[in-house]
């Protein structure tokens, strides 16, 4: 096992910044997740601790060595893609075989590490099948043990669900931390899925346009997220934004949005009023943090405009105004297209943003710290 580090690491094709001075550490054995839209820059900082491309500036770290000169094969990473890309001719035995074959491992060995590696996945009784023979699922194990029995320091792994089925694709995802935990190989998991990177990364590191915005655990990154895009991208369905104006109307500190008002409670307006650089700001809200009003008259009036029934839960889309937002309540409330809500947000879970930088107003640290007045 290795820690990965990329050192000020930047990757230009030709006057295109594909990744802008990253600098960001796997630590080793953990599981960590480059997660962004496309085109962020997350494959190719996989593709540079692979050797597939050389850094145009900076150092890429494999435990103790820089390896920017070290060809892909001497690096001891192993790589799983999105394209299993079996050999169709070749049993699964053979498939997963074959790396070691070419690297001149004894028999003995290759046979004892194919065929643990087979039982870790569950594909020992498949060994003898041609791809073709497979499901996309066993084709993906298939492609895991071909990466496992090379017994790497680090795994690298570039969407390697993407081609699977919803069912499939959490089903597999439980497979492969229950892998990790087993293995406890440093892996490095790149996804545009918001939900894989929640769910399987040790912490998360969200990218956009070549650019690291955020990295921390999946838990900080929802309740903490630095800026508009970690807050936007993390986290389904999305955070509702809302630009408006601090304001303050008999000591109490307001957010106005135009159509209504949101006070900051207690500490957590003390804290803004502490750190906001001005009054243009953005409130976030997240869904799952917005309720039906308990009080007579109050809470934010709207209209209902679409209603998504999910069973236990029921997304509510509604507009206030000029503002449109989505609310996810409990149950199955009975509401239909038309109807109108009084709505009012979790005080003590509202995000803050300035409106110039989209920088959150209150740091991490701060907020942990931030309890309801």
């Amino acid at each position: 096992m290795a820690r990965v580090v990329w050192d000020q690491v930047t990757k230009k094709f030709g006057q295109v910044v594909a990744l802008d001075n990253l600098t960001l550490t796997a630590e080793d054995g953990e599981f960590l997740v480059l997660v962004g839209p496309s085109g962020c820059g997350k494959t190719t900082a996989l593709r540079l601790v692979a050797g597939l491309e050389e850094p145009t500036s900076g150092l890429i770290w494999i435990g103790d060595r820089v390896v920017n000169d070290v060809p892909p094969r001497d690096r001891d990473v192993a790589m799983v893609f999105q394209s299993y890309a079996l050999y169709p001719h070749m049993s699964v035995y053979d498939n997963m075989a074959f790396g070691l074959k070419l690297r001149g491992f004894p028999k003995a060995e290759i046979d004892r590490r194919v065929k643990q590696a087979a039982e870790i996945l569950g594909i020992a009784d498949l060994l003898n099948r041609k791809p073709r023979q497979l499901s996309g699922g066993q084709r993906q194990r298939v492609a895991l043990g071909r990466a496992i029995v090379r017994e790497p320091k680090v795994f690298l792994m570039d969407e390697p669900l993407s081609n699977l089925d919803a069912k499939l694709r959490v089903q597999t995802r439980a497979e492969l931390k229950k892998l990790h935990q087993s293995l406890k190989t440093t892996t490095i998991y790149v996804t545009h899925d918001q939900v894989e990177a929640m769910t399987m990364g040790t912490r998360i590191a969200v990218m956009n346009k070549g650019v690291l915005q955020q990295v921390d655990t999946p838990q900080n990154v929802y309740e903490h997220p630095a800026n508009i895009f970690v807050a936007g991208f993390i986290g389904s369905p999305a955070m509702n934004f809302f630009p408006g104006r601090l304001v303050t109307e008999d000591g109490h500190l307001l957010v106005d949005v135009g159509d209504f008002r949101v006070e900051l409670p207690g500490r957590l307006g003390e804290a803004v009023r502490a750190v906001a650089p001005g009054p243009e700001v953005v409130l976030g809200v997240r869904p799952e943090h917005i309720r039906l009003s308990g009080s007579a008259g109050q809470g934010i009036r709207c209209r209902v405009e679409v209603v998504e029934p999910l069973g236990s839960e029921t997304l509510v889309h509604v507009t206030s105004g000029r503002h449109t937002w989505t609310a996810w309540l409990p149950g199955m409330l009975g509401v239909e297209p038309g109807m109108n809500l009084a709505l009012e947000f979790e005080a003590e879970r509202l995000h803050l943003f300035d409106a110039r930088t989209e920088r959150s107003l209150i740091e991490p640290e701060l907020r942990a710290a931030v309890r309801p007045g």
